[in-house]
């Protein structure tokens, strides 16, 4: 419940799943990229979940993988919202490098860039059983959630959704 600390490679695959396309991003930003004022709360919510959720997913040994049993179906699932989660960076890098293209839902999923990577280490967090994890990852999902929904927003607004 409180996590046994030790070093997960688990946490380090779904880091590198969060950052990778994040770096690339950073170098392909939207060619209609839009200047938006985000909430100073929500930044922070957001700041704080980042910092928090990335410590945690690498110092507790909770989350490798011990063992197969009913339980590793959390993991499984966790890895297959991460799997659909690249799947959309990937929509957005073939495409033509738009806001829509970042934002529009997926598979009836709104703001996949946003809810997927949450829901997917919430699911991490429950997998390990890991309560701190759990309460990073929705402080991080208020924030990051909200900030990428203002955003969304700020596109439908401008027309170039």
């Amino acid at each position: 419940m409180f996590g046994t600390l030790g070093f997960s490679y688990v946490g380090v695959i779904f880091l590198c799943c969060l950052f990778i396309p994040n770096i690339f991003y950073g170098l392909h930003l939207p060619t209609d990229n839009l200047k938006i004022s985000e909430n100073r709360i929500l930044l922070a919510f957001e700041r704080t979940g980042q910092v928090l959720c990335t410590a945690m997913v690498v110092i507790f040994d909770d989350f490798n993988i011990h063992e197969i049993n009913l339980w590793s179906i959390w993991l499984c699932i966790a890895f297959i919202l991460m799997a659909l989660y690249l799947f959309c960076w990937g929509r957005y890098f073939a495409g033509n490098h738009v806001s829509r293209d970042f934002y529009r839902p997926f598979l009836g999923i709104p703001l996949p860039l946003a809810v997927l990577p949450v829901a997917a280490v919430l699911l991490l967090s429950v997998y390990g059983k890991v309560i701190w994890l759990a309460i990073a990852t929705m402080i991080f999902g208020i924030g990051h959630i909200g900030i990428t929904a203002q955003h969304w927003i700020a596109v439908k607004k401008s027309g170039k959704e």
